[in-house]
């Protein structure tokens, strides 16, 4: 997940996906050998797992179980956002504790109306870059079904999924984040609380593009969260179906629990600097909120994006959060 500036770059249907799925986890962790000793003696790990020198960490917290996420299949070790990506990361044969709870998905539509699984707008040049995420061109949602499932990802051999072969690949026992990124247009004004008139006109430009993501979705026994840095999408999710939904917080504490007040969502989905109590705590950006207390009165579950790191993933863990949005596979192996 990416801020939307940077995009080329729950009342408890919700708490059933994070919390009720990473039971697993609490269950498998009590048996974890090594997890307390590593905390007894200080050491902090690297994502691959390596002692570095101690660090400030909180004090490890039994109870403190977060949801794993895998950010578009755990983007820093598999090709994001395909078929062999969500099988690495919720695969039956993967191993507890390293295997996800959620998997989390973008899905945008291809010119012919298909939902596809990919996170950008354009095939390829990310972040105004040259890197190619794939080996072909142009925008997605301009660009036919065939061209845009025969491209290649990263290089790796894997190309871009279909939403249906993404969820033929999570077993039904891991729940699937589905994010909303793009109906197929370019103005989105994410992050936005919008007047009733624009909310209304954006939901009807997002409808279609919901109902066909929807119908897919209901083909498959999996618990389903959705969400998406824009209003309109949560508000045509409603419609839609009776999925979870979570807005995306962007840059506006306020605006992001307004969203979630106004739809009744499930859940929220803040960045990791709007988590108070935390080394990564933007205080401007919080607006005087303790996120995580507000949300949890209000019966909403907190998911955080993007933990990149084992450290990152502690101080989350501490401070509350029901799911850690990650991008490594190992990031709670050594929460105790």
């Amino acid at each position: 997940m990416t801020r939307p500036d940077d995009a080329d770059s729950p009342a408890d249907a919700s708490s059933t996906i994070t919390r009720e799925l990473h039971a697993r986890r609490r269950t498998l962790l009590a048996g974890t050998a090594g997890v307390a000793a590593a905390g007894a003696l200080g050491l902090a790990y690297t994502d691959g797992g390596t002692p570095t020198d101690a660090v400030d960490l909180p004090e490890p917290d039994p109870d403190a179980d977060p949801a794993l996420i895998a950010h578009r299949g755990f983007a820093g070790e598999n090709p994001e956002n395909t078929v062999a990506a969500m099988e690495a990361a919720a695969g039956r044969d993967v191993p507890d504790p390293r295997r996800a709870d959620l998997v989390e998905v973008d899905v945008v539509p291809t010119a012919d109306g298909d939902v596809v699984v990919f996170h950008d707008d354009r095939l390829s040049g990310r972040a105004g870059g040259a890197l190619g995420l794939t080996d072909a061109e142009g925008v997605v949602w301009e660009t036919d079904t065939e061209t845009v499932t025969d491209a290649e990802v990263l290089g790796s051999g894997e190309t871009v999924p279909i939403l249906r072969e993404v969820l033929a690949a999570v077993p039904a026992d891991v729940g699937v984040n589905v994010e909303l990124k793009n109906p197929g247009r370019a103005d989105l004004r994410p992050g936005e609380k919008l007047s009733g008139d624009e909310l209304a006109e954006r939901t009807a430009a997002w409808r279609p593009f919901v109902e066909r993501v929807v119908e897919v979705l209901d083909g498959h026994d999996n618990a389903i969260l959705l969400s998406s840095f824009c209003e309109a999408a949560l508000a045509a999710s409603r419609e839609a179906s009776s999925y979870p939904v979570a807005p995306i917080l962007h840059e506006s504490v306020d605006d992001g629990l307004a969203i979630a007040r106004e739809h009744d969502a499930e859940a929220v989905h803040p960045p990791i600097d709007m988590v108070r109590g935390t080394p990564f705590t933007d205080d401007a950006g919080t607006a005087g909120v303790d996120l995580v207390e507000t949300a949890h009165a209000e019966g909403r579950d907190v998911n955080v994006w993007t933990a990149e790191t084992w450290y990152e993933a502690r101080w989350l863990a501490a401070a509350g959060v029901d799911g850690v949005i990650a991008d490594y596979a190992g990031l709670l192996d050594r929460w105790s």
